[in-house]
């Protein structure tokens, strides 16, 4: 027998209906299910909340709530402070339980236990599922109960694990379906706005979202693409990538469900195609580790995670910043990167350790900045990974790159851009260089460059900073603060 006459569900990054833990165990605990979501004005008009994010969100709701309108049901759209508006809603519909999906994000956590308090006080039933992240973060752990600090650990950990307590994806639509308020009791509900209302631009260009749309790359992804993820996943001028980050964010496609794809893509791999779901499902875990990373350990979110790294003492540039950000550093490579994420929301994972490592160890700038204008600039801003990324590159975060490593971004363009292809589709202004000048064009002479139709200076810019003299600061600012040798 069901336990709850009427309960809620609460949605937030889980925006789908499928493999959603929080709606199936709703309805396998309630003879009757309200969908609601709860927009807040304040996170977003915030200054960590982009419009490409906000795009993806919205057309995702519209999805939600047109899948639910089909089902003769529909979403309870509110907005304002989550506990009052849910507490009406409950009040309206009769709701006598809450469910809801974990969050680990140090605002987020704050707000639900704020909310769980408020339905317990009032005699209402609250339940939390583990739903964005494959495992939680107290589920992968050494044997002693603590969290890992470094990844390879932590993926043998997680394998291990998933070989005795693997998660299928919740597939009990059909059940769920049966057990959805009609419209009329739910009642009336605004529409989805526009993000324009929220002081967001809309674009073209950005991700779109929505279940059906994340479904459609997945499939497309394991069918032709995951066989040689390992291969050309670091090559920004291909497709070769999964490009389902904005859909894990915005959970419109649940991680059981990828998980489940990556092992049967490589349960039936021939050759080497089995590397690439190998390689993919590695992606995965890291997204896990830097989530029970933010879990076990929230003042990464304002601070470093090694603590001789908050010794640091970064350069002050907003000149440097704004030549980084408006894509005028010169060098291509990272120029052609911030073209790519200021257009269209999105940002090839290789790239966003070039530019990363680029406004760190080359301009000496607080990661900070940067992880803050990634989160205003992606469409997969979430703040775990983001967060992770950076302090990776910058040396300052859990299992990072060891300071002394610095990425040269003219051997990295060559090496993964060789022919320049990606750079020429982002830099018109280097659309005639060749392969072997496009990487530097600061290196050709005069009437060589003006031949390709390139003013230094005026049609694109000259380096800000010269590599070796980067390199140098950077070691010599990095080493006393790390207490290692310094490395030539």
């Amino acid at each position: 027998m069901p336990r709850h006459t009427t309960s809620i569900v609460w949605f937030r990054r889980d925006l789908r209906l499928n493999d959603h833990v929080a709606l199936e165990r709703a309805a396998t605990e309630s003879e009757r299910v309200v969908c609601a979501f709860v927009l807040d004005p304040v996170l977003l008009r915030g200054p960590h909340t982009g419009a490409p994010i906000v795009s993806v969100f919205f057309g995702s709701l519209a999805e939600l709530r047109a899948g639910l309108r089909e089902r003769g049901s529909d979403l309870a759209l509110l907005e304002g402070d989550a506990l009052a508006e849910l507490r009406t809603l409950a009040r309206r519909t009769g709701a006598t339980a809450l469910y809801y999906n974990l969050d680990y994000e140090p605002h987020a956590r704050e707000r639900d236990e704020h909310v769980a308090a408020g339905f317990r006080a009032d005699g209402a039933h609250v339940a939390a599922s583990i739903d964005h992240v494959y495992y939680g973060a107290d589920e992968a752990c050494k044997p002693d109960g603590s969290p890992y600090t470094v990844f390879t650990p932590y993926k043998r950990r997680w394998l291990e694990r998933r070989e005795t307590d693997p998660r299928p994806p919740v597939l009990s639509l059909a059940a769920v379906e049966r057990k959805l308020a009609r419209a009329e009791a739910i009642g009336p509900t605004r529409d989805v706005p526009a993000p324009e209302a929220y002081g967001h631009a809309r674009s073209p260009h950005y991700p779109r979202g929505g279940e059906a749309n994340a479904r459609r790359i997945l499939d497309a992804f394991v069918s032709s693409g995951i066989g040689a993820y390992a291969e050309r996943r670091n090559e920004p001028a291909v497709d070769g990538t999964s490009r389902l980050s904005p859909h894990l964010r915005a959970g419109t496609i649940g991680i059981r469900t990828c998980v489940a794809a990556a092992a049967e893509a490589r349960r039936v791999a021939r050759g080497t195609a089995a590397g690439g779901a190998d390689t993919w499902t590695s992606e995965l875990i890291w997204r896990e580790f830097y989530q029970q990373i933010l879990a076990h350990f929230p003042h990464v979110a304002r601070e470093p995670f090694v603590a001789a790294a908050r010794n640091l003492e970064f350069r002050d540039s907003q000149s440097d910043f704004e030549a980084w950000s408006q894509a005028r550093t010169g060098y291509p490579i990272v120029d052609a990167a911030l073209v790519q994420l200021n257009t269209t929301g999105w940002m090839h994972n290789r790239l966003r350790m070039i530019v990363a490592s680029f406004l760190t160890k080359h301009l000496l700038l607080d990661y900070r900045l940067g992880e803050r204008y990634f989160e205003q600039r992606l469409a997969d801003a979430d703040l775990a990974a983001n967060n992770g990324g950076w302090q990776w590159t910058a040396s300052t975060g859990t299992d990072a790159a060891p300071y002394f490593r610095i990425f040269n971004p003219v051997l990295q363009s060559k090496k993964f851009d060789p022919n320049g292809d990606f750079i020429r589709s982002m830099l018109p202004a280097l659309a005639k260089l060749d392969a072997s000048s496009i990487h530097a064009p600061w290196l050709l002479p005069p009437l060589a460059a003006a031949a390709a139709g390139v003013r230094l200076g005026r049609d694109y810019p000259p380096p800000i900073v010269d590599h070796r003299l980067a390199r140098e600061r950077a070691l010599a600012t990095y080493a006393p603060v790390f207490r290692l040798p310094r490395r030539a």
